[in-house]
């Protein structure tokens, strides 16, 4: 498995299980959680993706209970998590509405709390979660450098940010941020051309992508183009549509990191059969041209 160097103190695998879907399972024992990330390490994926808010506030705790069951998984892994967001459920149930915070002690109080549910002494990386209007990046940057000079953050990212929110951050800030992890699929193709992508290729910072396979949504009955598009190529390499659409992506000059989220174990042992996928640029202008619906100008 390729491994992404994000700073002199992270590399991740260039897949990452994602696990915002972990507390929708039938079964979230210790025991389960465990048998994921096993299947994971059996292929080279060791980066982990989490976020406080994922599953109502209750996946960092799944996963902290895992880890504390198997002693010595923590090392062998990269845990990337998320702060900012605070939704009236879980632990922030009485707040009267949605909102995002990035001052100083929510961030600070976020990071203490995200340890203390998944057993750690470290966030691998921490991701602002959503662009925050009211931000002020003079007391939000300041903080994120004494995380990360505290030894408790490895690295500091942002996630769906806009170029201008993130050089906004970056401004205030004397630990470089490493990524944006943004939507990025044939679904969400955007990012290509709207300047989210060549943003961080100018900058040598690879791209985390979320939902690549559009959450479902790519292999659904109205999108017949795609779909059969997608089944040419699968059908030519001995594969399927997911590890197509996810070559896809890893196929990009910009060296994308797609997180790739199941709760199955048996669709869990196949995701790095994207990697076995060849992908050159006519393929990926014929998967692209039926993203678009027409061809390129």
């Amino acid at each position: 498995m390729e491994r992404v160097r994000f700073s002199d103190a992270l590399e991740m695998s260039r897949l990452v299980y994602g696990m915002w879907r972990l507390g929708d399972d039938a079964d979230t024992s210790p025991a389960h959680v465990q048998a994921k990330i096993e299947a994971c390490l059996a292929q080279e994926i060791t980066t982990l993706d989490q976020a406080d808010i994922y599953g109502g506030y209750t996946a960092e705790a799944l996963l902290g209970a895992a880890l504390k069951a198997a002693p010595g998984l923590r090392d062998r892994l990269e845990i990337v998590t998320k702060c900012g967001i605070v939704a009236p459920v879980g632990r922030y149930a009485a707040k009267r509405v949605k909102y995002y915070d990035t001052r100083p002690e929510h961030i600070v109080q976020s990071v203490e709390t995200s340890l203390e549910m998944m057993g750690t002494d470290r966030i691998d990386l921490l991701l602002i979660h959503r662009p925050d209007p009211m931000m002020d990046p003079r007391e939000t940057g300041p903080a994120l450098d004494a995380l990360v000079a505290s030894g408790k953050v490895l690295a500091v990212g942002v996630s769906n940010f806009r170029p201008w929110d993130f050089t906004l951050l970056q401004s205030a800030m004397a630990t470089r941020l490493v990524t944006n992890q943004i939507e990025i699929s044939l679904l969400a193709h955007a990012p290509f051309t709207n300047g989210d992508i060549a943003f961080l290729q100018e900058r040598g910072l690879a791209p985390m992508a979320w939902s690549p396979l559009g959450g479902g949504g790519l292999f659904g009955s109205g999108r017949p183009e795609m779909n059969a598009a997608l089944d040419r190529v699968a059908e030519a390499q001995g594969t399927d549509r997911a590890a197509v659409a996810v070559a896809w992506i890893l196929a990009h000059p910009a060296g994308i990191l797609p997180v790739m989220g199941t709760n199955r174990l048996d669709r869990i042992a196949t995701l790095s059969d994207a990697l076995k996928v060849a992908i050159d640029r006519e393929t990926w202008f014929e998967l692209y041209t039926a993203a678009l619906g027409h061809e390129v100008p």
